[in-house]
């Protein structure tokens, strides 16, 4: 019998989707794997995989959250498709946070958009807003979403780097005037990741500043708002010029410990919620109505739950900044809780190695996994992402086996 060869899709995929490329998540995904299966061997004598490379928190929900998924869930409509009339609670919920946190009033029919997690409306808004070849200003580093929705959208990515020296606080000065008029959109984001920098209000004011002055749209991933530890977070609700050019993305995956459930939302100007909705309308449904009413609940019930988390990443931040320095990492400790953003240390600037190398050495060598700078564009290789998700025990353990790795690499 002839067994017909596999075909060959190189020719078949989408130039776009080349250009998304294998993404960073999903390349640590299958290292971590390996991993994990080699140490299923009981002969292998390593140690357990500890996961520092993804946001995922460790810290759990909010009780009322739960319980009132839990309480809609055998309610018959909960099982339903859910289109956009009946996220109408979930809205006004909205709605009414915007005005306590920020004292904005937002209209919950034309400006407040329920999302599948920000990173879906980062990706999805260039869909809505940008033309092919349109040129739109990124941040670098950037978190990936960003790009991706710039290459879905057959866009021109422009990057501004961000100077550690600086702060990471971005120059728009450095922008020349020609470069301003073909922009049509930014993509901002403080407190900003990877390089967990709270950021102020003037950088963000100063941005829009320049967006209205040049008619681009404006959009700030803002998923960090209520977790920065030092300083107050920037927002662009805070700007009143807001809804003459911007949308902003909030969510509840950091700040009440609800990441797997994709609960997130925008505001925005009327004409950028509509173009968003109508996307959206064409590429999918909403969440149940059960984690709606979690998400209410969240929002509604449990207000302070952000603040109760930041002691413990406090925490996390200090004594694990303080272990890693201990074994010969420098750390630049930063002003926002869950991460720390790590230039690459000496053993590795010794032997030459990239972010991408050194972070594949580390999880084989000690079973730590960070994600490799390199995944948030260029300006950050060189660098490692270290995400505090773990019990403070289990971080320094963590950095007990980076030092003795150095030690034999030394």
């Amino acid at each position: 019998m002839v067994v017909a060869a596999a075909p060959s899709w190189s020719g078949v995929l989408s130039e776009r989707v080349g250009r998304l490329g294998s993404g960073v998540f999903a390349r640590n995904d299958q290292r971590k794997a390996a991993y994990c299966r080699r140490c299923s061997d009981p002969d292998s004598g390593l140690p357990p995989l500890l996961d520092l490379s993804l946001g995922s928190t460790d810290l759990l929900p909010p009780p009322a959250a739960i319980t009132a998924m839990g309480n809609k869930l055998a309610a018959p409509e909960s099982a339903a498709y859910c289109l956009n009339a009946a996220t109408r609670p979930f809205r006004e919920a909205v709605a009414a946070w915007a005005l306590r946190r920020f004292g904005v009033a937002v209209d919950p029919d034309t400006e407040v958009q329920l999302l599948v997690g920000s990173q879906e409306g980062t990706a999805h808004l260039p869909l809505a807003v940008l033309n092919p070849g349109d040129a739109a200003l990124l941040l670098d580093p950037y978190y990936p979403s960003h790009m991706g929705g710039l290459h879905l959208a057959s866009a021109e990515p422009v990057l501004l780097p961000l100077d550690a020296d600086a702060g990471w606080k971005p120059d728009f000065a450095a922008i020349d005037i020609a470069t301003w008029r073909r922009l049509k959109l930014m993509v901002l984001g403080f407190p900003h990741n990877p390089t967990a920098t709270t950021g102020e209000q003037a950088w963000l004011d100063a941005a829009v500043e320049r967006a209205t002055e040049h008619g681009i749209v404006l959009a700030h991933d803002n998923p960090y708002v209520d977790l920065a530890l030092d300083g107050e977070a920037p927002a662009l609700l805070r700007n009143p010029a807001w809804r003459q050019c911007g949308i902003e993305f909030f969510s509840l995956s950091k700040s009440w410990c609800l990441g797997g459930f994709r609960l997130a939302f925008a505001i925005g100007a009327p004409g950028l919620i509509a173009g968003l909705r109508q996307l959206k309308g064409v590429v999918d449904f909403n969440q149940s109505l059960a984690l709606q009413a979690g998400a209410i609940a969240a929002l509604e019930q449990a207000g302070d739950w952000p603040e109760r988390l930041k002691a413990t990443y406090r925490e996390r931040r200090d004594r694990m900044a303080a272990a890693l320095e201990a074994v010969g990492w420098p750390v630049r400790v930063p002003s926002m809780a869950l991460y720390l953003w790590l230039q690459l240390p000496p053993v590795a600037q010794a032997r030459g190695w990239d972010s991408e190398t050194f972070c594949a050495a580390l999880l084989e060598a000690t079973g730590v996994a960070l994600t490799p700078g390199n995944g948030f564009g260029p300006g950050g290789e060189g660098w490692a992402r270290l995400a505090l998700v773990h019990p403070v025990e289990q971080l320094e353990q963590g950095a007990r086996r980076i030092g003795a790795w150095f030690a034999q690499l030394a």
